[in-house]
């Protein structure tokens, strides 16, 4: 049995850790409105904490995209899972997600200097033949090393940092940034391994099902 992996996700980083563990995902992003979804659920009384705020936001891009995709009755296309991702840092009790300008990513950074935070990448997954859904997060903690104002400037003036959850990168030109982590440094990227695979097996699809490169 081969199953297509289907990425709902935009994120570049995410696709290229999936495909340098051989994997072949096709993607179609979401079009979730990600602070208009937080919002709707704190409206109707949800509290949401870091961990649970990356996995209602994966939870929603999976089904966005799922129902776009669902397959026909009859159909003998090759089984399709959808997965969705999305993470935040969690910092000084706080969510942090894609800065987006500059100044927040400076401020920011000026406060996460030569601390730790805790990534949060939330994982969900529909298996389309069947209906069937999973979805967990996994939490890694970060050490910051103690920037500069010169440095942080620097970094921010790059543009990287504005458009990735926590205003850093771990793979990218944030890796100098970086000195350690506690736990899955796939999850900081933005996808975990090992959790990806557990939730397969949870559907009862093996690592080796997924559609591979060839």
């Amino acid at each position: 049995m081969v199953v297509q992996l289907v990425l709902a996700s935009a994120s570049p980083a995410r696709l290229a850790t999936l495909r340098s563990a051989g994997l072949a995902p096709r993607v179609q992003v979401s079009s979730v409105d990600e602070p208009a979804t937080i919002a709707a659920l704190e409206a109707g009384g949800t509290r949401l904490g870091p961990a649970e705020h990356a996995l209602a936001l994966a939870r929603t891009k999976r089904d966005d995209v799922a129902e776009s995709l669902v397959p026909e009755a009859g159909s003998t296309k090759t089984p399709t899972l959808v997965l969705g991702c999305d993470s935040v840092l969690e910092f000084g009790g706080e969510v942090h997600g894609k800065p987006e300008t500059a100044s927040v990513a400076v401020e920011r950074w000026r406060r996460m200097r030569g601390g730790e935070g805790v990534l949060h990448s939330g994982h969900a997954i529909t298996d389309l033949a069947t209906g069937r859904q999973v979805s967990r997060t996994a939490s890694t903690v970060v050490h910051f090393a103690d920037l500069s104002d010169a440095e942080i400037d620097a970094y921010v003036a790059t543009g990287e940092p504005l458009w990735v959850a926590g205003g850093f990168t771990v793979d990218g030109l944030g890796g100098a940034f970086v000195i350690g982590i506690e736990g899955d440094y796939h999850n900081v990227v933005g996808v975990s391994l090992p959790l990806l695979r557990e939730l397969l097996l949870e559907l009862g699809i093996g690592w080796w099902d997924l559609e591979r490169a060839v």
